[in-house]
């Protein structure tokens, strides 16, 4: 069986991941405190825009993520 990888960005490094792979399982694999982080609600998985971007989200080659505090996020979109 062939699995087919893809080239994603997490916090600026490169992480080459199953293509099956979600959003959540690219920042697993980059860093897995921050993951778990996610998975607890204190940190969000962000696109390169700076919009949020749902745990479950399928990858896709070049996709760039990045995790921020929930408070921050929650902040600025009061403000």
């Amino acid at each position: 069986m062939t699995m087919t990888f893809v080239r994603v960005y997490v916090n600026t490094r490169g992480h080459d991941v199953p293509l099956s792979a979600t959003a959540l399982d690219a920042i697993t694999l980059a860093d897995a405190d921050e993951a778990a982080a996610v998975a607890a609600g204190t940190r969000l998985i962000t696109d390169s825009r700076g919009l949020p971007v749902p745990p479950e989200t399928p990858v896709y080659g070049g996709v760039i993520y990045r995790t921020i505090s929930s408070r921050a996020r929650t902040v600025e979109a009061t403000s």
